[in-house]
């Protein structure tokens, strides 16, 4: 904590206190939802299908930290540039990394190949938060202003690269119905009423359109027939402080991708089971491996063996660590 004296500016919106602290801010996390809830208290944004990243403008300059706090700033040059201004606000905003396809929908794999290829001139920022502001904490005020907030803030800003997540007021199940129709990954709900809090919470959840799931990478599977580098990933995710076996996947990868990683996954190779396997599954051709690194997975549904069904591999998560995955169950809203 600091000793800074409290902002001269009046305070932007009912709750705000002044910002004495200069210690990262853990973000907020959607808790997975099974349904659409009803009523006039919650509003809906796009789930956008990136990378989360919080960008830091206290302290005279522009910083960006993963979910993890991981600096990102070196890395994405032209997006810095273009939030320098915020240093001069002392904003913090939340957001997601993303890039688009022609027809304006996120993809995953667009980002990770344009990182890979360090095209980052063409990635976007879409803002959905205000955490901070001329030296005002924004987190205690209600959802509803600090997105207004954050509309009137980047409204004289707006770039290629930054842009503000719309609001999507009224008939939260039409919209989820709509953004599935067109192909999008799901919707974010918020409490309109709800503070900013740390970790992961209902007031914000996620409704997805279809089987997404960060999971880590538990081992690899020898390649057969005319393939190089690795048959499958073996995958899994923690739980009472174990791994649990979650499956494998075996498509999705590039030739590029399928080479490189394997010699990756060498190198962290371990003799001793990462989780034991269900009954009936073979180990030959198994190769344990440290857990290292996640993969995002899309798949049609859980068995209830609580194997993925139909997995494909969309990508590796580089804002992930694999000790935080964890099975997402959907909650009743």
């Amino acid at each position: 904590m600091s000793g800074r004296a409290a902002p001269k500016s009046r305070s932007p919106a009912p709750g705000a206190i002044p910002l004495t602290s200069v210690e990262p801010i853990k973000p907020a996390l959607a808790t997975l939802a099974s349904t659409v809830p009803a009523g006039e208290e919650w509003f809906g944004e796009i789930k956008f299908d990136g990378y989360r990243m919080l960008v830091d403008g206290r302290e005279g300059r522009v910083a960006i930290f993963s979910r993890n706090g991981i600096p990102w700033t070196a890395k994405l040059p032209e997006l810095t540039k273009d939030l320098a201004w915020l240093a001069g606000r002392g904003a913090i905003l939340d957001g997601e990394l993303v890039a688009f396809r022609p027809d304006g929908i996120t993809s995953f794999e667009l980002l990770k190949e344009a990182l890979s290829e360090k095209r980052t001139g063409t990635l976007v920022y879409m803002a959905f938060d205000l955490l901070a502001l001329d030296g005002w904490d924004l987190r205690p005020c209600r959802q509803d202003d600090r997105s207004r907030l954050l509309q009137g803030l980047l409204a004289g800003h707006l770039s290629d690269r930054v842009r503000p997540s719309e609001v999507q007021d009224g008939a939260p199940a039409a919209f989820h119905r709509a953004a599935c129709e067109h192909g999008l990954e799901g919707i974010i709900l918020k409490r309109r009423d709800a503070r900013y809090r740390a970790g992961r919470t209902d007031s914000w959840l996620k409704v997805k359109c279809g089987g997404r799931q960060e999971l880590a990478v538990i081992g690899y599977t020898d390649p057969e027939g005319s393939r190089s580098g690795f048959g499958a990933l073996l995958l899994g995710y923690r739980q009472d402080d174990a791994w649990v076996y979650a499956g494998r996947v075996g498509t999705g990868f590039s030739m590029k991708f399928l080479t490189v990683f394997r010699r990756k996954l060498a190198a962290i190779e371990q003799q001793t089971p990462t989780a034991p396997l269900p009954k009936g599954h073979t180990l030959k051709g198994v190769h344990w491996v440290v857990p290292k690194y996640v993969g995002e997975i899309r798949f049609t549904e859980w068995t209830k063996d609580g194997i993925l069904r139909h997995p494909s591999f969309l990508g590796l998560r580089e804002d992930k660590r694999a000790e935080e995955v964890v099975r997402e169950v959907p909650v009743a809203v």
